[in-house]
């Protein structure tokens, strides 16, 4: 399995060879040194720990320093274990695109967008209320209580609330291209996130 960090730098549409167009999502990937190896006889699981986004000392705690200085790595901003990946790896390796190749089936994980709170058409698929009549209910949920049993709501109903801003994975999507020289990836598809957005991609399978 292959596993890297990312930076999501938004889509565009690629011509291939046989003149179709490939919708593709572009991510800046590594490279990504290697920070930390857990081992199951010594910490209990097996992963390796990743290093991605070059920054100044001064936005980084002294703790982070400190283990970063400690394997050898320049500072940097994100830092993330990847489970069950890193048997062939070791402190001061570095993870590359290289680790991937073009029509390897791969999953995205990251942050979706955020979109504020919002009601139960936008964040549900509500449908909306009738519009004739003198109806006032245009995008109102409608009633959620019940009858004299059970006298009050039931937790975990579809009601309005915070949309977006959580961790999602995009599994099955497809390395289309691989760029070495500027280490990036053109992946079929979506990725969760905005542009700029930090994402965890892994070999799916």
């Amino acid at each position: 399995m292959a596993a890297i960090l990312a930076r999501k730098l938004g889509m565009t549409q690629l011509f291939m060879d046989d003149g179709s167009v490939e919708r593709v999502t572009v991510l800046e990937a590594g490279p990504c040194p290697v920070t930390a190896v857990r081992r199951s006889d010594e910490d209990g699981y097996d992963a390796v720990q990743l290093a991605f986004g070059a920054d100044k000392e001064k936005h980084l705690s002294g703790g982070e320093l400190g283990h970063l200085k400690k394997a050898g790595v320049a500072p940097h901003r994100h830092l993330v274990e990847f489970r069950g990946e890193g048997e062939e790896l070791s402190v001061g390796d570095t993870v590359t695109v290289d680790s991937f190749e073009e029509g390897q089936k791969i999953k995205v994980a990251g942050v979706t967008k955020g979109k504020g709170f919002q009601g139960t058409v936008k964040r549900h698929n509500f449908s909306r209320g009738p519009v004739t009549h003198g109806s006032h209910n245009v995008r109102a949920p409608g009633s959620i209580g019940a009858s004299a049993w059970p006298a009050r709501v039931f937790k975990g109903i579809r009601g309005p609330g915070q949309m977006g801003n959580k961790r999602a994975t995009q599994r099955g999507l497809t390395v289309v291209r691989v760029d070495s020289g500027d280490n990036l990836l053109l992946v079929r598809g979506a990725v969760p996130g905005a542009k700029g957005g930090v994402v965890e991609v892994r070999s799916d399978g």
